[in-house]
């Protein structure tokens, strides 16, 4: 009996709403209220309409103030420091948690800092890049000297700038898209820790996985760019569950990965020394050796700090050249560059949202009007870095709210199709050190720019 209730209770609480719009239209219809309880509801739509309408309106004006500059970060000519460097770098430079008062956040606006993690190629030349607000750019500095003092950091012109925009009249042809994790965010992917680079192995040894990016990208020709982002922000308040079995409950990444370890342990869970009254007793999980691993694992990803993350991939070229160089077929094996971060028993990362418009899920291709469209909108989304605090035409015109049986595609003044949101989930310092790391010695690019020389201060007894 006590299951039934708690069952009668879990559907009230997930439910409550739907509940009490039917209650006010059942009294509604037996007190002839009609009008009034329609009203009443209007106002409380229009009401939550001007709270949410507000809210980006403060944000997006507090947004519009924040400078931001792009940082090239040059390697240094001999980087013997495993990717733990760039966690700390990581841990101590972007995590800027801070907990906002109701005058900051719903009067001023103020939202957390986010961050961009990029490589670039241009004409086959690699580089490293971080985009930070103008008020971090000390901390960033300072921090990436700690971990790598003989590296250069120079403020760049933005390089997306050399693409002004993809269409049928211009030069520039493009495809893009984004990645998602193939499982819920509390399974990690593969790590540098999984592939030995935090025992610091000789550099003869070393299995680095980021290589394959710096291959492909420093493969590139004249002609041919291709970029890649990672953008990030604290995640301890953006990314929010709701809690089961709670009226307003809400709930962090690190809550969620708890959950996700007792759902998978549930089947094993048995209670044990049990007295004969039913009072008493123990439970007793016994999780089978197959499921060991990612138990470990997600526990593990909790250890270190999170970050929600949003990762954006594109490829330019003349188009004279494009889609396939002279060399490479960059436009499809760049979809493969994270392919070594997979571990089938956790997880992996995905492509999403392409530009060849496939989320559109239509049984008719999409012109190459609709797909140089979004390859042009796509150019734009990764200059503005754009996966938190978006527009508002990315809220209006979402692809969730404009799927069948509505059309798919918005003839707006032309062909404007309907926003695929940004997807982000979480990853924690580790993860992220994996996939935005200096190579080492092993890899031999030589279109990756680094520091030719050591730099060492002046001796001490010079002659004045």
């Amino acid at each position: 009996m006590s299951d039934f209730f708690e069952a009668v209770e879990n559907m009230l609480i997930e439910h409550w709403l739907k509940i009490v719009v039917l209650i006010l239209i059942y009294f509604a219809w037996k007190l002839n209220l009609e009008k009034e309880i329609l009203a009443f509801l209007g106002v409380v739509l229009l009401g939550k309409l001007a709270w949410i309408w507000w809210l980006h309106y403060i944000q997006q004006d507090f947004i519009s103030g924040i400078d931001f500059v792009l940082l090239e970060i040059i390697p240094p000519r001999e980087v013997l420091r495993s990717p733990k460097a760039m966690e700390f770098f990581i841990t101590n430079a972007l995590f800027h948690h801070s907990f906002k008062g109701g005058k900051e956040e719903f009067w001023q606006g103020a939202v957390w800092f986010w961050f961009s993690l990029e490589i670039a190629s241009i004409d086959g030349q690699v580089h490293f890049y971080i985009r930070t607000p103008t008020r971090i750019r000390g901390l960033i500095e300072t921090q990436m000297y700690a971990q790598y003092p003989q590296s250069q950091i120079k403020e760049v012109e933005d390089y997306t700038l050399g693409v002004p925009e993809i269409t049928p009249e211009g030069e520039w042809n493009g495809w893009g898209c984004e990645f998602a994790l193939l499982k819920p965010d509390a399974f990690p992917i593969k790590t540098y820790v999984d592939f030995g680079l935090d025992e610091d192995p000789k550099e003869e040894y070393k299995i680095d996985p980021i290589s394959p990016l710096i291959e492909l990208f420093g493969a590139l020709e004249k002609g041919e760019q291709a970029w890649m982002q990672i953008v990030v922000t604290p995640a301890d308040k953006t990314k929010i569950w709701r809690t089961k079995g709670t009226w307003f409950g809400k709930h962090g990444w690190v809550e969620e990965s708890v959950l996700r370890i007792l759902k998978i342990q549930a089947p094993y869970a048995a209670r044990r020394d049990v007295k004969e009254d039913g009072s008493g007793g123990r439970i007793e999980i016994r999780t089978p050796d197959h499921l060991k691993n990612a138990v470990k694992k997600i526990n593990e990803k909790t250890n270190k700090l999170g970050f929600e993350t949003g990762i954006r991939v594109m490829y330019v070229a003349k188009k004279d050249i494009y889609p396939v160089g002279t060399r490479t077929n960059t436009s499809r094996n760049i979809r493969l560059i994270f392919r070594q971060y997979t571990n089938p028993d956790l997880n992996g990362l995905n492509r999403i949202n392409s530009t060849q418009a496939d989320i559109y899920g239509s049984i008719f291709m999409a012109s190459k009007k609709t797909v140089m469209i979004l390859a042009n909108r796509m150019l734009h989304e990764y200059r503005e870095r754009a996966f938190f605090h978006l527009p508002l035409r990315h809220h209006i015109f979402a692809k969730p709210y404009w799927n069948w049986p509505i059309p798919n595609i918005l003839t707006l003044d032309g062909v404007i199709v309907a926003y695929a949101h940004p997807h982000t989930f979480v990853l924690n310092t580790e993860e992220l050190a994996s996939l935005w790391h200096f190579p080492g010695q092993i890899l031999k690019v030589p279109t990756l720019e680094r520091i030719e020389s050591k730099e060492a201060s002046p001796p001490t007894n010079l002659p004045i």
